[in-house]
């Protein structure tokens, strides 16, 4: 099953990180902040691992089902 990918705006600082890393699944919004644009589709669950990883705020969840994954 693949992951289904959240972003807490809240939390983003607009680092850009995962923007560039998978730009077919981020974008940013008209405050320069992360947003979802699309399902991972193409991106591995093991890249999306590694951007939320990557994620220097935290602002990425990943879930399966209803359950978060824990990063």
């Amino acid at each position: 099953m693949a992951y289904r990918v959240e972003v807490d705006q809240d939390l983003c600082m607009s680092s850009g990180k995962c923007v560039a890393d998978a730009p077919q699944v981020f974008a940013f919004d008209e405050d320069e902040i992360a947003e979802v644009r699309a399902e991972p589709g193409e991106v591995s669950d093991e890249k999306l691992v590694e951007i939320a990883r990557n994620c220097p705020s935290g602002a990425i969840r990943l879930l399966e089902g209803d359950r978060e994954v824990l990063v």
